[in-house]
């Protein structure tokens, strides 16, 4: 695991920022919800603490670029897989908070399309000299090309639940948010480079934007702020096609799953 380090997944062991309440603002205003009052809701810290490096420092995939060695050769590209997510009261927008950040764990594998490196970080937010987060993320790095995917078919069955909220990911949308977050990633906004470069069948939706509607929904319906948010991205998301976001109560919050327009589910998440 030595080789994998911080510094060659483009990672810092130590970030800050003020957590502007404009970009707070924007997130709503690109969400289509109220500003929230108080605490951030659980997954709102991710428009923070990016990295900001130079566009002549990016890479062929929008990525700030990374060292060179067998991380970038090997696994040039990235996903963001899943994680779990701690509040401990939350981050308060317009007071700054520092991000401590360190390797879990990187372990090779095989998988459907060819080789795999699964990576876990996990990170600490603190402000005003106390812990309000703890966040464990899962990164998938994988070989370079892909096998060209035709889109899901557009329609399917979509199962029964509790609570249900559609929308359909539009390309306005994939811009905001990738301005938002300070996300270039070519497959979100680049069509050409998503299909040829990464064999996708058109732009991604973000990983990220799903579970934030995911724990959004489940923060609304539950009427109050989340403790624990957990997900794992299963299948891909697509522009311009139907997203249906499911949730189910339970003894200790909710079961949530974001479910694409052929059935297929897209995201599994759990609140407490």
């Amino acid at each position: 695991m030595s080789e994998f380090t911080l510094g060659a997944l483009g990672l810092a062991d130590r970030a800050s920022a003020d957590l502007a309440p404009e970009l707070v603002h924007r997130l709503a205003v690109t969400l289509g919800v109220p500003v929230p009052n108080g605490p951030l809701p659980i997954t709102w810290h991710w428009i923070f603490f990016v990295p900001l490096e130079s566009s002549d420092a990016l890479g062929d995939d929008g990525h700030p670029r990374r060292p060179a060695g067998r991380l970038t050769d090997t696994y040039p590209r990235r996903m963001f897989a899943g994680g779990r997510i701690t509040s401990h009261g939350g981050l308060v927008a317009g007071r700054p908070a520092v991000r401590t950040t360190a390797l879990r764990s990187a372990e090779e594998k095989s998988g459907r399309t060819g080789s795999l490196l699964v990576v876990g970080v996990r990170h600490r937010y603190e402000q005003d000299g106390a812990v309000v987060l703890e966040e464990e993320q899962d990164l998938v790095y994988r070989t370079a090309g892909g096998v060209p995917t035709p889109l899901p078919p557009p329609e399917g069955v979509v199962p029964d639940a509790a609570w249900r909220a559609t929308a359909t990911p539009d390309r306005p949308l994939l811009f905001r948010y990738s301005a938002v977050t300070f996300n270039s990633h070519r497959i979100h906004y680049d069509e050409p480079y998503a299909t040829a470069a990464e064999g996708y069948p058109a732009l991604v939706v973000h990983g990220p934007l799903t579970a934030t509607r995911l724990a959004d929904l489940a923060a609304a319906r539950l009427e109050r702020p989340l403790r624990t948010f957990a997900f794992r991205a299963e299948a891909p998301l697509f522009v311009d096609q139907k997203v249906t976001y499911l949730g189910d109560p339970t003894d200790t919050g909710a079961d949530l799953r974001a479910v694409r327009a052929d059935g297929a589910t897209a995201m599994s998440a759990m609140a407490t």
